[in-house]
Parts: C-alpha cells; sequence; structure tokens
C-alpha cells in the first residue's frame, strides 16, 4: 500500500491539494482522528499493494495530535512506510487567505489569527522536521501546486525542498514583506530619464542592454551569484524550504527587472538542487491606458 499523510498550516491548500490527489487516483480520508490511524492502515492494506492513500492529520486533532509521533514511529517500526507531504506558507499570507475567506482558525477562539497561526506552527513542527516533501504555497498558483504534485506522486521527479524565489520589486511601493534578502541597485544609471527608453520594461532588449553595458552591472551580477552559490547550499542543510531573493529600483520596472533576470539565468544551471521562479512584482504599476 502507497500510504501518504497530507498535513501543515491551516490555510496553505490542504484541501485543494487534496482534490488533485483524489484525482490522481489516491483514496483520500480527511481528518482522521490519530487513535484509529493504525487500524486504518491495517484495514487498508488489505485491499493489496497498489491500493493509494491519503490521510489528512492536522491541528484539527486537537490534542490527540500529540499521540501522532509515537504511531508514526511505530508504524515504522512494523514496517509500514508512511510519506508525509507538508504544506506550508508564510504567515502573512495565511493571515491574508483567511481574512478573505471569513473563516475562523481552528484554534481561534478570542484572539487574533496570528496568535493562533504562531501556536499552530508550534504544535505541528515536529510533522515538518519529518516530512518527506514540503511544498511553500506561499507564491503558487493553484495550477501551480497541481503541478508540484503531479511532479511528484504521478512523473515521480526527484522533488526539491528548496524553492528560490528572484523578485524585481520598486522601492516606491514597498519593500516585500516576505523577502529574505534584499540587493538595491538605484546606484546604477536610470533609464528613465531617456524618453525613448521609459515606456518599455527591463524584459526588453534595448533596456537589457542599457543597464549591462556598465562595468559596475557586471561586477554586482557577479557578487551576487557567487554570495547566493555560497548560501543556498547552507540554507537548504538548514531545512529552508523558502528563499526569496528581492532586488529593488526606485519603480521595479527598468533596473530591477533588468537584474532579476540576470541573476535568475546565472542560477538557473545550478538549480538542480532547489526550484526557481522568477516574479516581477511592480512592471505594470508605472504603465498607462491611453494618454
Amino acid at each position: 500500500m502507497n500510504l501518504l499523510l497530507l498535513t501543515g498550516m491551516s490555510g496553505s491548500g490542504k484541501f485543494t491539494a487534496f482534490k488533485f490527489l483524489e484525482d490522481m487516483g489516491y483514496n483520500c480520508v480527511d481528518n482522521l482522528p490519530v487513535p484509529l490511524l493504525k487500524s486504518f492502515v491495517d484495514l487498508m492494506q488489505k485491499g493489496g499493494e497498489s491500493q493509494k492513500v491519503v490521510v489528512g492529520i492536522d491541528i484539527r486533532s486537537g490534542k490527540n495530535l500529540e499521540q501522532l509521533q509515537d504511531t508514526l514511529d511505530e508504524l515504522s517500526h512494523d514496517g509500514k512506510k508512511c510519506d508525509i507531504l507538508f504544506l506550508d506558507a508564510e504567515d502573512s499570507v495565511l493571515v491574508k487567505r483567511y481574512k478573505e475567506t471569513r473563516r475562523n482558525h481552528p484554534l481561534s477562539k478570542n484572539e487574533r489569527i496570528q496568535g493562533s497561526i504562531t501556536e499552530e506552527r508550534k504544535r505541528i513542527a515536529f510533522l515538518k522536521e519529518r516530512a518527506d516533501y514540503v511544498i511553500d504555497t506561499t507564491h503558487l498558483l493553484t495550477r501551480e501546486l497541481k503541478e508540484e504534485l503531479t511532479k511528484i506522486f504521478v512523473e515521480h521527479e526527484s522533488y526539491k525542498n528548496m524553492n528560490v524565489m528572484v523578485l524585481s520589486f520598486g522601492f516606491k511601493y514597498g519593500i516585500p514583506e516576505d523577502a529574505d534578502l534584499v540587493f538595491d541597485v538605484r546606484f546604477l544609471p536610470n533609464p528613465y530619464y531617456d524618453l525613448k527608453l521609459r515606456p518599455l520594461t527591463g524584459n526588453d532588449l534595448p533596456i537589457k542592454e542599457f543597464v549591462m553595458k556598465y562595468d559596475e552591472a557586471h561586477e554586482f551580477l557577479n557578487k551576487v551569484t557567487d554570495l547566493l552559490e555560497f548560501l543556498i547550499p547552507h540554507y537548504i542543510s538548514e531545512g529552508k524550504n523558502s528563499l526569496v531573493i528581492a532586488v529593488g529600483c526606485t519603480g521595479g520596472k527598468h533596473r530591477s527587472v533588468t537584474l532579476a533576470n540576470e541573476i535568475y539565468s546565472a542560477l538557473l544551471p545550478k538549480s538542480t538542487e532547489f526550484g526557481l521562479k522568477i516574479e516581477h512584482r511592480d512592471i505594470d504599476k508605472d504603465r498607462k491606458i491611453g494618454k
């Protein structure tokens, strides 16, 4: 039997993941009481080796969650393998999702959502430490979550627990709250002051040529790439699952976009041990429709 435990933070997308796994041929049982897990596994094993089962257990189990550590150890001792898929997201994103859906957090009573999230993260930390797969959904669209699950459970590709996001932004719109590393490229000449270049973005060749014609841009790129090649393996070994590298200029349209693209390209050949994405947060904020 192929047994998968789906767990993680409330609001991280577990319900959506359940639907996708069901479409992939898994028998899904959500919010199974922890004391019933061993009996449930014994029952499902009678269905044969080809049986694919996913069980959802998380903070909703209450005090019974404390028994899960021992139960998993007992299953392992009995030779019953149980893979763990843990979904996570940044606290600020979880708060936003709860506010948008207007749902109550499982631990919320009269306290703020942030306090409930902090307490939940503390209680389920042991599951994240044991997890075989950790997916951070902070920056994932629904279809991208489906793609990640497909890679792991259908295509059986080697999964990368560490996801690196290269993010361009404009300082005048604020530094991204989830940024782990922030690089300021406002020291470079600004193509904004060339009226022919102003309407373009860092994704356009004339802007790239303008920014990268300066030796300082190449020196900056080399130093940052060297720093990241040093840091990322250490982040991975320490169990970090998400790294957001933010590159900022004034408006987030020209210099930061160009350098973010260059950093992404420099890291791409080396991304065998981590997932790599790029996003331009503020690239369209200065665009005007019409005159």
